[in-house]
């Protein structure tokens, strides 16, 4: 898989899991309303009307795609410039607090690891960006878990020094690497997930939601397993994981499902869309992605031309 042709084969792979993200994204974003709205707009399944902007999910997504592209495999100086480079071509795409200030830095000059660092007191970020953006990695690693771990964990730590925001984006990528081999198992996307992912809280949640039962609600499952309400890995990617699970192959039932949990939504429809357009086989609407923003919007060759 190191050829040319394994590298493109890899790559298709990665921007399939970037459109299910970015449509994920962009759909959920509209189901900040207010409550009568997305009442009914989930009561009847309507979809919300044009057009659907994405966020900064998508946004840092593309970075890494791009370094994917051109590297291989993640190089965390590109990554942190690219970052930077999107978050000055336009910072307003809901970006949270910390991640403004870490960005400011590096578009600043100051080194990644020292910006990265800086946040809640040298800690760094538990928050869920790790995670949000990297399914599409795990898709072009989705022959090598081992590779999709260490390139997931490098993607995390530009912005996340913190363990736990780093396992978020661990367990997002194994089970996007996982779903693109097959998205008829659930039990499956869940053992290979936890075998992969590091100890932590977010392990512990996944663990959580793999004894949960499919059959639930996903009202339920996110008064149990979280909904990213709390804008933590571990608040997060249970659910997210739990979605994906219940509804692999199965993209606008999945996304359904995933808003109907509330919380953080476009980060929960961006996780779970980018993991199962991972797999091929799962096809993202031709309606949705139409609705959706164009990508071309926040292009690495539009930001170079400005």
């Amino acid at each position: 898989m190191n050829t040319e042709a394994g590298h493109l084969q890899r790559l298709l792979r990665a921007r399939a899991s970037l459109d299910g993200l970015s449509t994920g994204d962009a759909f959920g974003q509209r189901f900040f309303a207010h409550p009568s709205t997305i009442h009914n707009l989930l009561k009847t399944r309507t979809l919300p009307a044009m057009s659907w902007s994405y966020t900064d999910d998508t946004v840092m997504a593309m970075s890494i795609v791009d370094v994917l592209s051109e590297r291989r495999a993640i190089d965390q100086e590109m990554l942190a410039t690219l970052f930077a480079a999107r978050y000055r071509f336009d910072p307003r795409r809901g970006y949270g607090g910390a991640a403004h200030g870490i960005l400011t830095q590096i578009s600043e000059a100051v080194p990644w690891r020292a910006a990265s660092s800086s946040v809640f007191g040298g800690l760094g970020s538990m928050g869920n960006g790790g995670a949000m953006r990297v399914a599409p990695l795990g898709a072009y690693f989705f022959g090598d878990f081992e590779a999709a771990v260490e390139n997931a964990r490098r993607s995390a730590e530009v912005t996340h020094a913190h363990a736990e925001g780093q396992a978020g984006a661990i367990a997002v990528a194994v089970g996007a690497a996982c779903v693109a081999r097959s998205n008829r198992e659930p039990g499956l996307l869940f053992d290979t997930v936890l075998r992969h992912t590091p100890n932590s809280e977010t392990r512990a949640g996944i663990e959580q939601a793999s004894a949960f039962s499919l059959d639930h609600d996903a009202g339920t499952a996110a008064s149990v397993l979280g909904n990213g309400s709390r804008v933590t890995s571990q608040d997060t990617v249970p659910f997210s994981l739990w979605c994906a699970a219940r509804h692999l192959g199965q993209f606008e039932e999945a996304m359904w499902c995933t808003v109907s949990g509330l919380g953080d939504r476009d980060t929960t429809c961006a996780i779970v869309g980018g993991i199962l357009a991972a797999n091929l086989d799962t096809r993202v609407p031709e309606a949705w992605v139409a609705a959706r923003e164009p990508l071309e919007h926040m292009s690495r060759e539009k930001m170079e031309r400005r």
